[in-house]
């Protein structure tokens, strides 16, 4: 999943998610918001045939978005990892 880094100033983060749906962005958006450290998160489309998804996180002060968003891949990873078809 190739993301583009449209903004990281501390707090804040904007990323643009290439090739991914609704689904994958609903997740992250879901995760975020489920985080004490993280003030505001969603995910935007323009247009869905002709433009990427972007998801913007706001954290709470003191806490850097860049590593909460890691985190969060991080322990999302481990989750699917170990799911066993």
């Amino acid at each position: 999943m190739p993301i583009k880094v449209l903004k990281n100033e501390g707090t804040e983060l904007r990323l643009r998610i290439i090739g991914e749906s609704h689904s994958t962005l609903q997740l992250f958006r879901s995760r975020l918001n489920d985080s004490k450290d993280v003030e505001y998160a969603n995910y935007f489309q323009k247009h869905p045939d002709l433009d990427e998804p972007e998801l913007y996180v706001r954290c709470v002060k003191g806490k850097k978005a860049e590593k909460v968003f890691r985190n969060l891949c991080t322990g999302i990873n481990k989750e699917f990892s170990g799911l066993k078809l």
